[in-house]
């Protein structure tokens, strides 16, 4: 068991993002995902199911066809697809992938 501080942890720009996952299994990854003022993340294909959660800032999530507003303790789940990410003013959140599985969890 290890307990992370979100709030703190130091983070890469999005151009070095892999430094940013702080934890790794065959299931699933976390990652500190951190956009400045005007900043995004493209466009891209996730073949996993993705969660966000926002520590701080606010941000537009697109994904397909759909933009949705999250700020601070809200959290997006989304199945795979093609996402991006969008701030006005800077946003930091919690990213984590998990892989598409074919058993069901009870």
């Amino acid at each position: 068991m290890e307990a992370f501080d979100l709030k703190t942890m130091k983070t890469h720009s999005y151009a070095k993002r892999e430094k940013n996952v702080f934890y790794r299994t065959s299931e699933f990854k976390a990652r500190i995902i951190v956009l400045p003022p005007g900043g995004e993340m493209p466009p891209c294909e996730m073949a996993s199911y993705t969660v966000f959660y926002v520590i701080a800032g606010k941000a537009r999530i697109s994904f397909g066809s759909e933009t949705v507003s999250v700020k601070p303790g809200q959290c997006l789940i989304n199945e795979p697809g093609t996402l991006a990410i969008r701030s006005r003013n800077g946003v930091r959140l919690l990213g984590l992938q998990i892989a598409r599985r074919t058993a069901v969890l009870g």
